[in-house]
């Protein structure tokens, strides 16, 4: 009786640890289903986000493209008007042709930024290695007249050899130095860079004494099209730090920003270390 009993129970143990094992079992095939339904639905979501990516890219760049010829021929029209009517036009005539012509201005400003948007991503860039401090004086340089309009003063530390692209890299440190100039207080503007080695990256550091912004816009700036300010205080379409964002991405890296009302703005920007 004794043994009976012993065999029953081991008999019974082995029967349920069975039945343990195929209910784990079925319970992993289900999971391994799902998870496998997940990532096939990932992979679908992630085609159409790119495929819906270039569409908007490709009507962005054919938008901005083809809208600035019959622009610039409205504008041209406008200022012939003006010329050749100048006598016989009352001051509201020539008030009402000026804000057409500085609307048409700055439309078609808007539409040149834009397509300069959208083509990064859609072309394929050179990379190579260049003198960060290079691409510093080059872009001085371009604002050469802007810093002597606003007697700012930019320097910049010792900065690495970086692999990127060249246009690029000068888009993003004109943007970013342009606009610490442009957005000063009323202290003359003063701009420094910086850069320093973190793991496998180089995080560039734009430091500004300029009017700064509340914390609550640091993510708004980023957005194409966002202006914090009046056009009439400071001018730009509001598309720089997206242009700047989206190279930034580009690469491979990521940009932010900290700042304070009327304690300046620091930019940061990471490009990875490629040897």
């Amino acid at each position: 009786m004794f043994h009976y009993t012993r065999y029953n129970t081991s008999k019974k143990a082995e029967d349920a640890l069975i039945d343990r094992n195929e209910n784990i079992s079925q319970m992993l095939d289900v999971e391994r289903h799902e998870l496998e339904s997940a990532e096939t639905l990932l992979e679908e979501l992630t085609d159409n986000l790119e495929i819906s990516n270039r569409a908007i890219e490709q009507f962005a760049y054919v938008s901005s493209h083809d809208l600035r010829e019959p622009l610039r021929m409205i504008t041209s029209f406008l200022q012939l008007l003006k010329k050749r009517y100048d006598n016989d036009l009352d001051e509201d005539a020539h008030d009402f042709i000026n804000y057409a012509v500085e609307g048409a201005k700055r439309l078609d400003m808007m539409l040149s930024d834009l397509l300069e948007f959208s083509k990064i991503g859609t072309q394929e860039s050179e990379l190579k290695y260049l003198h960060s401090e290079g691409i510093v004086e080059q872009v001085l340089l371009n604002l050469k007249m802007l810093i002597y309009d606003n007697n700012a003063d930019v320097t910049y530390d010792s900065l690495p050899i970086i692999y990127a692209n060249e246009y690029q890299m000068v888009q993003l440190f004109q943007n970013l130095i342009g606009n610490s100039i442009k957005f000063h207080g009323n202290e003359d503007p003063k701009v420094h860079i910086s850069v320093k080695k973190e793991d496998n990256e180089y995080v560039f550091v734009v430091e500004d004494n300029g009017i700064g912004m509340e914390k609550q816009h640091l993510e708004r700036i980023f957005t194409i099209f966002q202006r914090l300010n009046r056009r009439q205080q400071y001018d730009g379409s509001g598309i720089g730090l997206a242009i700047s964002q989206r190279i930034v991405q580009e690469h491979g890296g990521k940009i932010w920003a900290i700042s304070n009302p009327c304690r300046g703005s620091t930019f940061y920007f990471t490009i990875p270390i490629v040897l």
